[in-house]
Formats: structure tokens, C-alpha cells, sequence
């Protein structure tokens, strides 16, 4: 690991200060579980560190007239012991799910809601030193033809063939989400969804926060009991999911999102379910539809099935009110 200044502002207006400065060159600390490592591999090298830790309303989760907001450096373990979820899942069920189905008891202890929502990519090739889109030195994708087994179904035509890794943000989207985002230039609102984008060459980043930008919180508008996250994992092992899907049911409306198919979370069209309370048919039906589109590695063409299986289960699991 190269030498490295460290910052730990007692505001959020430092930590903004201190962000801005030397654009590109200073990296936002959370609970390090993922910036540490990209740093002693040399994927990433900042030359300030800057942590976000000694900032109060960051660690705060506060229920009011706009909904649940969880600030971005809320521990996952603090998540799942907040009264405003409830143990057992029963006001957003999909977050629950979401957050508990990460296993491991250090990420949990250390890991927060912003750095789970803008980890980089698991991505081999990304963090062997070949670049976010896994690229040789001819600009050919290694990614394409070596072990892609768990990269991208769907959103993989162009150079970008890793998996978005977050397993909150797919509930975070289907259950309406907004992020707050600070900046010099004041603090802004947007849909969790429209954080992400598909890298489209080479120096391009999977978020689409300026470099001296800060993800502060998330809100959840509304509770949604009938929400859930199915996540399909190898022997319920403490590595990342290899495939996830989150349902929220409002009223009328149905949103389905999936995780780890795609570089960014990725929203299937379920208008066709609006209006309904499908049966298991129906519901087996759609997740068919849903996968119509996809288009797998000569690898990774498990994850079709998979998927269906995690939108057939989550779907369950929402009309049940589990």
C-alpha cells in the first residue's frame, strides 16, 4: 500500500472540503472493507484518505414526514438492529432480507450502507490491475474469453461485462428509494437507480457521483410490507450472491429488480403485473419473460435459471408478507 494522507473531519462540510480538493486524487473512507483491499492491491492509490466516521448525522436513522432515511455510514449490523426496520422484516421486508443476507460478521460490524452501495466491482480482472472493464494490452476483453462464470447476463454487449455487487441497492430501487448527495455545489436528490450506469470505456466509472461528490443517506418514502429479496448463494457460503431479485408490491404497482446480472442493478419491465395478484402461473410466466433478454457468456448461462428462480421465490415470499 503507497503512503497516503488521512483526513477525519467532524462535518460534513470538511469531509466536502477535503473531498474536493486534489480532484481524483482523494477516496472517501467509510468502513474500509472494500477501499482497504483495493488499496493494498494497488487498484486504487489515493493520495488522501479522507473518513467519514466522526460525522454524526451520517450514522443516524430517523423516521419522519419524508420516511425511513438511513445515513450512508449506518453499519449493516446497526441496520438490522434498528426499531424503524423491525427485527423480523415486517416494514420493509426487501431491505431486511437484503441486509441480513449477508453473512459475514465482520462485514456486518464494518460495513456501512454507503460503502455496500458504491463498493467497486468483485470482478477478477478489475482487481488484478486490468481495469475496470478487464482489458489486455490490445484493448481485447479478457473478460470474454476467460472464467466469466459469474459476470454479467444481461447489459454485457459493450466493453462492460462485470456485476454491479451491492446487495441493498436492488431492494433500495424496487422499494423507491431516493439518495441524498452532497458536493461544494450544494446537496442534491436522486433516485437510488440513477446512482449507476454502464462504463462505456475505459476510464468511465460504474457510479455517476462526480469525484467530489458524497453519498450522505438513502430514504425509503413508505413502508412496504409486501416486499421481498430471494438471493441464490453457493452453499449459503459468505461470498457474494450469484444471482438476487427484489420485489415490491404498492397498491397497483409491481417493481422487480435484479442484482449480479448485470454492471448496474437491473430494473425488469412488470407492468404486465400491475393491477393483479398473480398465481404462481402467472408469476412463473414472468420470470420466464424476464430473462427473455438476457444474453450469457458461454460460461455463465446458469444464471438465466437462477434468476427465474430468485424472481419466482421473492414473489412468494412478498405475497405471503414474510
Amino acid at each position: 500500500m503507497n503512503a497516503f494522507e488521512y483526513a477525519r473531519p467532524a462535518t460534513l462540510a470538511e469531509a466536502v472540503g477535503l473531498l474536493s480538493a486534489n480532484e481524483g486524487e482523494t477516496a472517501a473512507l467509510a468502513g474500509g472493507t472494500d477501499l482497504l483491499s483495493l488499496m493494498k492491491d494497488f487498484v486504487v492509490e489515493p493520495k488522501r484518505v479522507v473518513s467519514l466516521m466522526g460525522i454524526a448525522p451520517l450514522q443516524a436513522i430517523t423516521v419522519g414526514n419524508d420516511g425511513l432515511k438511513i445515513g450512508a455510514t449506518v453499519t449493516l449490523d446497526a441496520l438490522l438492529q434498528s426499531g424503524a426496520i423491525n427485527q423480523w422484516g415486517a416494514k420493509w421486508p426487501a431491505l431486511w432480507h437484503a441486509a441480513a443476507g449477508i453473512k459475514s460478521p465482520q462485514l456486518r460490524a464494518m460495513g456501512t450502507v454507503g460503502g455496500e452501495l458504491l463498493q467497486r466491482p468483485r470482478c477478477w480482472y478489475f482487481r488484478r490491475g486490468h481495469g475496470l472493464l478487464g482489458l489486455d494490452a490490445n484493448g481485447e476483453s479478457l473478460v470474454a474469453r476467460g472464467d466469466h462464470r459469474y459476470h454479467a447476463i444481461f447489459d454485457n454487449a459493450g466493453p462492460a461485462k462485470f456485476v454491479h455487487a451491492s446487495s441493498l441497492a436492488p431492494a433500495l430501487i424496487a422499494c423507491g428509494a431516493t439518495a441524498e448527495v452532497a458536493s461544494p455545489r450544494g446537496n442534491r436528490a436522486v433516485k437510488v437507480e440513477e446512482l449507476y450506469k454502464t462504463p462505456a470505456k475505459a476510464g468511465e466509472r460504474e457510479t455517476t457521483l462526480a469525484n467530489d461528490e458524497l453519498l450522505v443517506s438513502v430514504t425509503l418514502p413508505k413502508p412496504l410490507s409486501k416486499s421481498a429479496t430471494y438471493e441464490v448463494r453457493p452453499r449459503q457460503g459468505l461470498d457474494w450472491p450469484l444471482v438476487a431479485a427484489s420485489v415490491a408490491i404498492d397498491g397497483g404497482a409491481t417493481r422487480v429488480v435484479l442484482g449480479h446480472v448485470a454492471p448496474k442493478p437491473w430494473s425488469v419491465d412488470a407492468a404486465a403485473l400491475n393491477g393483479k395478484s398473480p398465481d404462481a402461473a402467472a408469476i412463473a410466466s414472468f420470470a420466464t419473460a424476464a430473462l427473455k433478454g438476457a444474453t450469457p457468456l458461454a460460461g455463465n448461462a446458469y444464471k438465466v435459471e437462477l434468476a427465474q428462480v430468485a424472481i419466482r421465490r421473492a414473489f412468494a415470499a412478498a405475497l405471503k408478507g414474510s
